[in-house]
């Protein structure tokens, strides 16, 4: 009978060690057939001109690529001419979904595509900020990095006709936040959602949301990147620390205490918002580490572990199994070192429908927020 457990238990191992080969096979592309195309997905970070990945001639006007040492596991992607901007599309012009492949053996599919993104005018996205939003200044002094940045505030709505006084919370990439206007990839809705949360939960939030900039990868990296360049993360943090908040709390009517002042982010952003947590745990209480890009240096799990504060913080991690292959299970490894340790408070997440992107975290945006105001 031992045996037989022995021998199951190796199987199962060896199913999951296993990898597999994927051959995506374009038979047709509506336009611009003579144009370069390339795979982007979870298996790439999402890289839309990823040489690597680009589909060579195979036979006739077909292309195709083979993805080798795939693990089994879902996967998610699209096909590009080299940027998000030149993005496969429905025939009219609509957003198509992810094409999606489950991988637990050796395959090959054919796919068409239908048009291409940029071969339709782009329509006027709508101005969609709630009246609780404003832009408090579109030139803010960041005086660590010598750059300035676009400040967003959303005050709740019985601020003005109030003197109570509110937490605050701190959002990267303040741009995909409010507007549908100035968010690429979608908005994350957080006005509408906290009109409507705030109202049926009692407890209400000023938001602060920071623009990003091409500087975005080293601003929201503690660590130097060999590719990127140099870390700037710990000034960005330093900023907010020591520049934006004292001017928020003077401004507006805030509770200033770690147990109100909170962190979010996402991708890049998860990864900052964590750091400021292990940096400045008298400051910040609580976090929002969605999709946290911890893959970008390992040292992140070396300082989780030496990590010593009196406070309680607490921590909520959020990944979706349809992002990269490691988002998931690197996000549980750090959610393990946090658990080792006791007054701290972890909220994890594994989402099985889960993406990269603003829609995924808008939808587990309110999850979040209800978490954190119910503590």
């Amino acid at each position: 009978m031992k045996g037989f457990v022995l021998a199951a238990s190796l199987l199962v191992a060896n199913s999951l060690l296993a990898q597999f080969s994927v051959r995506l096979v374009v038979t047709e592309a509506a336009t611009r057939k003579q144009d370069d195309i390339y795979v982007a997905g979870n298996f790439n970070n999402w890289n839309p001109k990823d040489e690597n990945y680009k589909l060579k001639p195979f036979g006739g006007s077909r292309r195709a690529i083979v993805l080798k040492d795939l693990p089994a596991g879902t996967y998610a992607f699209k096909f590009t001419r080299g940027g998000f901007d030149k993005v496969e599309c429905a025939a009219d012009g609509r957003d198509i979904s992810d094409r999606v492949l489950e991988v637990n053996a050796d395959l090959a599919q054919e796919f068409s595509i239908a048009g291409w993104k940029d071969d339709y005018p782009e329509r006027p996205k709508p101005y969609t900020a709630s009246p609780q939003v404003r832009i408090i200044d579109t030139a803010f002094r960041i005086p660590q990095l010598n750059r300035t940045r676009r400040i967003w505030v959303y005050l709740p709505k019985g601020y003005a006709t109030s003197s109570k006084i509110y937490p605050v919370l701190y959002m990267h990439d303040g741009q995909n936040l409010f507007n549908e206007q100035t968010a690429p990839f979608g908005e994350w809705g957080i006005d509408e959602c906290l009109d409507t949360l705030q109202q049926r939960l009692g407890k209400e939030c000023i938001v602060v949301g920071i623009d990003n900039s091409r500087n975005r990868m080293t601003e929201y990296n503690p660590y130097d990147d060999p590719k990127e360049g140099k870390g700037e993360g710990k000034q960005y943090l330093e900023f907010i620390v020591n520049t934006l908040k004292p001017f928020i709390d003077t401004k507006y009517r805030t509770k200033k205490g770690p147990e109100n002042t909170f962190i979010a982010g996402s991708s890049m952003g998860g990864l900052i918002s964590f750091y400021a947590m292990l940096q400045y745990p008298k400051v910040f209480g609580a976090g929002g580490i969605f999709s946290p890009s911890f893959w970008v240096n390992q040292q992140v799990f070396d300082e989780a572990e030496k990590f010593k504060t009196d406070a309680s913080p607490r921590f909520y991690m959020y990944a979706g199994k349809m992002e990269p292959a490691n988002m998931v299970t690197n996000n549980e490894k750090m959610a393990a070192i946090l658990q080792k340790k006791q007054q701290y408070s972890i909220r994890l997440v594994s989402d099985p429908l889960g993406k990269h992107n603003e829609k995924t975290w808008r939808q587990e945006f309110a999850s979040f927020y209800v978490w954190l105001m119910n503590y």
